[in-house]
């Protein structure tokens, strides 16, 4: 490994965990913005995911850079090829805050409704998951990541509840149906931000092992 290779890694590595710190910040924010209704947080996420972006093209620049230039190989490879996979999972999970604050939004522009304890389990749930996962990856910690991988059952759980909870309420709130809908997709969105926590905790496996834990199905056949 040169020593220009090896800054670069380095500088890739420092990127990769200022964007998973600035994706946590936006969940930090959109979960103030479900408890507080608050208008003007929910806008500064929807304003800083610009930022998001333009550091994930950066980071997908650099990559391919790296690539190109100096064709790495064995776990030199799987780090950038993480990376890269790593980047993509981290701006979808900005996007989905992003879609968490317009929902509170129209929430606020209509008819506030008490927010289900359900949606803040889930919250916090999802919001450790992709901590956990980043701490996998600084960390190296391949125990660390299955732990992650496992704690999607419970988003997932917690996520199915949440239907049989609107759908009560359909019958008992009628005239709020629109409200509860845009309720159950807050649900939704961090039924999948927990999905994309799942995704990089995935990549930090391959990273540290090299193998592949996104199908297991595949792999006992």
């Amino acid at each position: 490994m040169t020593i220009q290779f090896e800054r670069e890694i380095i500088r890739l590595k420092k990127s990769i965990l200022f964007l998973g710190s600035m994706v946590e910040d936006s969940l930090d924010m959109a979960m103030v913005s479900i408890s507080e209704y608050d208008c003007a947080l929910a806008q500064k996420i929807i304003d800083y995911d610009k930022d998001i972006d333009l550091k994930e093209i950066e980071i997908e620049e650099d990559c391919l850079k790296i690539l190109a230039l100096h064709q790495p190989v064995a776990i030199d490879l799987r780090f950038v090829i993480s990376v890269l996979k790593i980047n993509n999972d981290l701006e979808r999970i900005g996007d989905l805050a992003t879609s968490i604050a317009e929902r509170i939004l129209k929430l606020t522009n209509t008819k506030k409704l008490t927010i289900p304890q359900i949606i803040f389990s889930m919250a916090t749930s999802a919001k450790g998951m992709v901590k956990n996962s980043l701490d996998a990856l600084v960390n190296m910690d391949s125990e660390l990541a299955e732990d992650v991988i496992k704690s999607d059952n419970e988003v997932d759980r917690l996520h199915s509840s949440m239907y049989d909870y609107i759908y009560s309420k359909f019958t008992d709130d009628l005239d709020k149906t629109p409200e509860w809908m845009e309720v159950l997709a807050i649900s939704r969105y961090l039924e999948r931000i927990a999905d994309h926590a799942t995704n990089i905790a995935e990549d930090v496996i391959y990273l540290i092992n090299g193998k592949i834990v996104r199908h297991p199905n595949l792999m006992s056949s």
